[in-house]
Order: C-alpha cells, then structure tokens, then sequence
C-alpha cells in the first residue's frame, strides 16, 4: 500500500505542534503547581521547583518539542520551495535516467497547500519545453514527470514520428544511431533537448490529433515511443501540477549499486 507522505508529515507537524503548544500554554503550569504542593518546606524549596528542580517532562510532551522544528522546517521546504523525486522509469531518456534524484521547484508555478494543492499564490506558468511534475490524471495520486509540449488553446498533431504544434512542424536534427534508438536534437521554442525514437517501428505510436482545454497542458516524454503521456490518457489540469523539475543532484539506480554524482547538473 503507498503512503501519503505528504499528508503524514502534515499530520505529523501538527499534533507535534500541539502538543508542545498545549504544554507550554496550560500543562506545564500543572505540573508545576502540583510539584510545589507535593514539596513540603519552605518558599525558598518552592522557587528551587520552579527554577532548577523543574519536574520532568512526559516522554510525549519531549519528544513532541524535539522533533516539532524539525517536521514544520522539512513541511515548509517541501511544500512551498524545493522537493526531491527520484526517477523510476525510463519515459524521459536521454534527459532523465531511471536512478536519478531530481529537485523541483515548488513555487515556479504557483504557491498551493500541501495534501490540498489548492493555489493560494499565482507566480507563473508552465511554459513550453519545461520539464514538469504532477499528479497522475488517472488517479490524481501517483507523481509523474513530462515535458510540457502544448499549452492552453495549442492544437497538437503527432504523427510518422514528427510533432506539430499550430500547424507547423516541430524542427529536430538527427544526431546519432544509438540502436535501438535515434537520438535526435528537437527544439520547442527557446528549449532545445534531446530525444530518442526507436529504430525499426514501423510508423509511431500515439498518433493523433488534440487541441489544449484552457487551464490544461499537453506532456510528452523524451523517449517518445515508450512514453505513457497526454497522447493516451490527455492533458494534465493546472491543479495537479506539483512544479518544475530544474536539476539532477544524484543518480543511484539501485540498493545494489553505488550512489554517483557524474550527472549533476540543471535540466534542459
């Protein structure tokens, strides 16, 4: 069963919040006072238990105050700056390798709640050719990453291998046979990247034409004949974006192999 990570560390931070809040606020003034009325003497006994001779803490109340900062500083980065995904499939070769840790940008396209994802913040927009993170259209749960091809209004056209966006053909230059695949340089306006098409299919997968639904994008992976994306199941709605995904800070395929830091770097 997966977990909720998100919505654990909510959790979490809160009733560690609370707890802490509620011992500060009105319990440890309880046991304060019912440690002076169980210690006979004099005043000055009394101010020793209000002072030095402190009465020790729940086991709860301790570790909720140890690990409160920890939880709400770990909730705010990954919520609202920087989130770390690693790569399990290969849909986004040659840019992504499975095994790489990548870093997204959580407030590139706008600041959302976490577990909710509901925007509170505009701060901009997915633009063609960025490499992007979201929520999974199908089951709106499990995280996926793509790059943007169309945005709202495009009308997209896939088909014999070649990418059209508004009628016009999308440029890409071969640059090397790598059997099974051809590696090809494309570019999407500002962004150039590269791709592979699988050498040996006969015509291309996924072929069709789409136009963009306002507030929706159109994703496509790099590895464009082995690639689960917007030309199988749609486009992907602005509010299951989670962010931009801007750099590779590791690569480690597997428990059984040594972490490797040879491909850290931005994401073209």
């Amino acid at each position: 069963m997966d977990i909720d990570f998100p919505l654990v560390l909510v959790v979490l931070t809160f009733a560690t919040g609370l707890i802490w809040l509620a011992d500060k606020l009105f319990l440890r003034e309880r046991r304060l006072a019912a440690a002076r009325a169980s210690s006979p003497g004099t005043g000055q006994e009394d101010e020793a238990v209000s002072g030095e001779e402190e009465p020790k803490e729940p086991y709860l109340v301790d570790l909720s105050r140890s690990f409160f900062p920890v939880l709400a500083i770990v909730l705010i980065l990954r919520s609202f700056l920087v989130e770390p995904f690693q790569i399990p499939s290969g849909s986004m070769l040659p840019t992504l390798e499975v095994g790489d840790f990548i870093l997204v940008n959580k407030y590139a396209y706008g600041i959302r709640l976490p577990v909710a994802g509901t925007k509170i913040l505009e701060v901009g927009d997915p633009e063609r050719g960025d490499v992007m993170v979201f929520k999974y259209p199908e089951d709106g749960a499990t995280n996926y990453i793509k790059r943007v091809i169309g945005l709202p209004g495009d009308r997209i056209r896939y088909q014999d291998k070649q990418l059209f966006i508004n009628g016009e053909q999308v440029d890409s230059r071969f640059v090397a046979r790598l059997p099974p695949m051809e590696l090809r340089r494309e570019d999407l306006g500002e962004v150039e990247h590269d791709i592979f098409l699988t050498l040996g299919r006969a015509g291309s997968s996924g072929e069709g034409e789409w136009v963009v639904p306002e507030g929706h994008y159109f994703v496509m992976g790099d590895n464009r004949d082995n690639s689960n994306d917007s030309r199988y199941w749609g486009t992907v709605p602005d509010e299951l974006i989670v962010g931009k995904a801007f750099a590779i800070w590791m690569h480690w395929k597997s428990i059984t192999s040594l972490p490797s830091f040879d491909r850290v770097g931005g994401i073209e």
